[in-house]
């Protein structure tokens, strides 16, 4: 799930620059005793050409708060800033923002080239620019053959690119993205999301992208915010909240993670000596706000840990399930406390030894496998 993505295997062009600035903003709906609360004392700078995520599961709070950047929806409290201008009092059509939406809500009665310009339609343009505008956009989402087309001739994905080309037409400074990848199939998602990060490089538009899917995250994503009822649990690269997550929801949220209960024998530095329950002494790595306590959960990803002889590694567990996934195979193990525990392990070409379901197995760790949580 880690995995090597486009964006990870070169280098940004994100300025430091914040083109969005959430300064304190909540909101409430109702009133007490049944005041519901979407959002609460949210603060988040988002960079100038940056492919931003806000990520979480369903309720969290993401949707609302990208429907307050476009102006469908008004903050209870706070502030929202678009180059250092309070743009929270601002109607939608008054924001140089726009919006691809999950349905894409195109205009099945009008070509493809129809979609595209008719923002620029509205908005006045010169017939001669509007024109120039939409043949660029075509050519930017690869749709030049289809332009004459009625968006109900076209497939999903390619009504996909039509409403991304139709929300980047008029030029706006930030486009929102509502999981507008949501309803197609696995294989096409994966072209698409490919296609977003290009056209967002190519642009250099900050990109705000909303999804509860966490592989979709941390393949296009710049930075992430990972959020839960209503509050943004932690911001970082796609590795920084892989590797190292600040608490055991977003542990637990990103991909598959095995946590242990621990006590701290001693820190040093940036690591820690610690206990496990069966009495194995491991190195774990330190979170950067480590409160002087001595009872800690431990977090391990399971590609990071290896099956050996029993005896032979950290701990030992019964192996009792087997996962074959074609690129590597999930060992699902109890442990001698009664903890489960996966180990990830990748599958060659060659034929290799399985281990039997109810074999008495080890599990070696890897070096620097293993790291201590935050504090809720």
């Amino acid at each position: 799930m880690q995995g090597q993505s486009a964006r990870g295997n070169c280098l940004s062009s994100t300025s430091e620059k914040a083109a969005i600035e959430i300064q304190g903003v909540s909101r409430y709906y109702g009133h007490d005793p049944y005041k519901v609360t979407a959002l609460e004392n949210i603060h988040l700078a988002i960079r100038e050409n940056e492919f931003f995520t806000l990520l979480g599961p369903s309720g969290c709070g993401k949707t609302t708060l990208l429907r307050l950047i476009a102006g469908f929806d008004f903050p209870s409290a706070g502030a929202i800033l678009l180059y250092g201008e309070n743009i929270a009092p601002l109607p939608p059509f008054k924001r140089p923002v726009n919006t691809v939406f999950q349905s894409y809500a195109l205009f099945p009665h009008m070509t493809v080239a129809e979609n595209i310009g008719f923002g620029l339609k509205m908005l006045g343009k010169p017939k001669e620019e509007m024109q120039a505008r939409v043949e660029e956009m075509l050519s930017l989402v690869h749709m030049v053959p289809m332009r004459d087309r009625q968006v109900s001739q076209i497939s999903g994905g390619q009504q996909q690119r039509v409403a991304l080309a139709r929300a980047l037409a008029p030029k706006p400074k930030v486009l929102l993205l509502d999981e507008p990848l949501s309803a197609l199939d696995y294989k096409l998602r994966k072209e698409m999301q490919i296609e977003l990060k290009r056209v967002q490089a190519e642009t250099g538009i900050t990109f705000v992208f909303v999804t509860h899917d966490q592989e979709e995250a941390l393949t296009m994503s710049d930075r992430i915010a990972v959020m839960s009822s209503g509050s943004v649990r932690q911001v970082g690269t796609p590795r920084e909240i892989y590797d190292r997550p600040a608490d055991r929801f977003v542990a637990d949220f990103i991909g598959e993670s095995n946590f242990l209960s621990a006590s701290v024998l001693q820190r040093h530095g940036a690591t820690a000596e610690v206990r496990l329950s069966n009495g194995a002494v491991i190195e774990a790595a330190l979170p950067a706000m480590q409160a002087d306590r001595d009872a800690i959960t431990i977090v391990i990803r399971p590609e990071h840990a290896a099956l050996t002889p029993a005896g032979g590694g950290t701990f030992d567990g019964i192996l009792t399930d087997a996962i074959y996934f074609g690129t590597d195979t999930h060992y699902h193990l109890t442990l001698d406390d009664g903890t489960a525990f996966i180990v990830r392990e990748q599958n060659s070409r060659a034929d290799r030894l399985l281990h039997d379901k109810g074999a008495r197995v080890g599990v070696q760790l890897g070096q620097a496998a293993a790291q201590i949580l935050g504090a809720e």
